[in-house]
């Protein structure tokens, strides 16, 4: 699967707001290309290109898309402004950038008015807002329940591994190269 492509398929939108937040989001979508899950991918600036913001929450589930992942740094109105004008469920990524580090972006995303909610996840956390997209579509669909449970086994698997060799090699030679 090309995740690099839009696809008239597509479950999950990803809008970023400048494509200098690729990189933090690319975790995300290569976990979201690997999973098999169909997605698109935008730039689009609530300041720069409102109307085609706009546009793109309005058709997005005429589309067929189930959620959106909206990125943005600094004031991050991005999410907040797709939420406003969609009733799919958005979850917005604040990227660390400027002075603040992705604070500022963090309150923009989780002080939404009333009745215009949106779901955030941490700062620069692209593949915690991929994995929460597809937790959200495994409501629907079994298929995707099945990903997030060997997605969560590998992780159990590899926490119980490294804890063996730390067990067998004892902390101060894991230190120093006991860990893979």
């Amino acid at each position: 699967m090309n995740g690099a492509k839009a696809k008239n398929n597509s479950l999950i939108g990803v809008v970023i707001g400048s494509d200098s937040d690729l990189p933090v989001m690319a975790s995300g979508l290569e976990l979201l290309d690997e999973w098999g899950v169909p997605f698109e991918v935008k730039i689009l600036s609530a300041h720069r290109t409102p109307k085609e913001a706009a546009d793109f929450a309005q058709t997005a589930a005429e589309r067929g898309l189930k959620v959106i992942i909206a990125a943005a740094g600094m004031a991050a109105h991005l999410p907040g402004v797709l939420a406003a004008y969609t009733h799919l469920p958005v979850i917005g990524v604040p990227i660390a950038s400027g002075h603040l580090k992705g604070i500022d972006a963090l309150y923009s995303i989780v002080q939404m008015p009333p009745g215009i909610p949106v779901a955030s996840v941490g700062i620069n956390a692209g593949r915690n807002a991929a994995i929460l997209a597809v937790e959200i579509l495994s409501l629907t669909d079994p298929t995707w329940q099945d990903k997030l449970d060997m997605y969560r086994k590998k992780q159990a698997e590899a926490v119980l591994d490294k804890n063996a060799r730390l067990e067998k090699c004892g902390f101060r030679a894991y230190l120093d190269g006991g860990q893979p």
